[in-house]
């Protein structure tokens, strides 16, 4: 004699097979995703020292123009070098496997998404990393000179006098290097002998920075086209972000007025053009309105709340 089923229990594990299809999908796109990674983090430690080069080159720009012919950084720990090779592996695998694992989420993603939600968000997805791509390479060639000019010119160094002096020690020539300054002159030699791991961490700081505040097109257009933001809300909203993109050029930079004024006049260009990004948008969008017939010729999208303001400011009026 067969037992009954219950119906709900039948109806709740037909329910759970999208799920456990959708846990599948998850993993197989994360396992794609983390080999893609350990493939860009391999390819990348390949060629660590030469992009450690161009990472320290600013400094070593720097140095020379302050008067060392050689500059030397040092590291203090047997171990250090080998991670800074793994950091900067780890940073640029990921910028390499990048594309892939967009590809991955977007493929995870995609299926939920309607056509007009995939031709919407597809751009961003490609955007997002050409942006971060501009703002590094403007942190790495212009601001990061900048920067270590500003901070390494606070010394008045004497890099021949200082390897006058290492030399005398070791018992080498100095003819052509320079001269040791004689007793009678007060104070010590100030000399700059970096660690490799805290240059390259400032320099990696500031092309994270970039990197970041350079999305805030994508990020204000996408949730503009979300219509969680709009061109009028952000214009009103001038002078309260001037006082944040200071307060950031604060935080980011150096105590230099120059480079915080060009992080602010980058920012804030940035700030403008996501105006004019979300500007385009609501124009498609009450352009679409307008041919479906719910908004009329003569209205836009802030119709709404301009007759919202009019009835309080006649319920104000005497």
């Amino acid at each position: 004699m067969s037992e009954a089923v219950d119906p709900d229990e039948n109806e709740l594990e037909d329910s759970s097979a999208p799920l456990l299809e959708h846990l599948s999908e998850l993993r197989t796109r994360l396992i794609r995703a983390v080999i893609a990674l350990v493939i860009g983090i391999v390819l990348a430690f390949v060629v660590a020292e030469p992009i450690l080069q161009i990472l320290l080159g600013p400094i070593e720009s720097t140095l020379q123009r302050l008067g060392d012919p050689s500059p030397v950084l040092q590291f203090t720990a047997p171990q250090e070098y080998l991670f800074t090779l793994f950091r900067i592996s780890m940073v640029f695998g990921f910028a390499l496997a990048f594309p892939v694992i967009a590809h991955q989420l977007w493929r995870f993603v995609a299926p939920g998404l309607y056509k007009t939600e995939k031709a919407a968000f597809l751009p961003f997805v490609i955007a997002s990393p050409v942006m971060f791509i501009l703002g590094a390479s403007f942190a790495l060639f212009v601001v990061v000179p900048l920067a270590m000019n500003f901070l390494l010119g606070f010394a008045d160094f004497s890099f021949s006098g200082a390897l006058s002096q290492l030399a005398g020690v070791a018992g080498v020539s100095t003819d052509g290097v320079g001269t040791a300054p004689s007793a009678d002159e007060p104070g010590f030699e100030i000399v700059f002998i970096g660690k490799v791991n805290e240059s390259l961490d400032l320099t990696l700081k500031f092309i994270m920075a970039f990197g970041l505040c350079f999305q805030l097109p994508v990020l204000l257009t996408l949730m503009g086209k979300a219509g969680l933001v709009s061109a009028r809300g952000l214009a009103n909203m001038r002078k309260y972000a001037m006082v944040g993109i200071l307060v950031l050029a604060a935080l980011v930079t150096p105590p230099d007025v120059i480079t915080q004024l060009i992080l602010f006049v980058v920012v804030y260009g940035l700030y403008e053009v996501s105006i004019q990004l979300v500007r385009m948008v609501e124009k498609k969008r009450v352009q679409k309105l307008r041919e479906e017939g719910i908004l009329g010729e003569d209205e836009d999208l802030y119709s709404e709340f301009d007759d919202d303001e009019d009835e309080v400011d006649g319920d104000a009026k005497p």
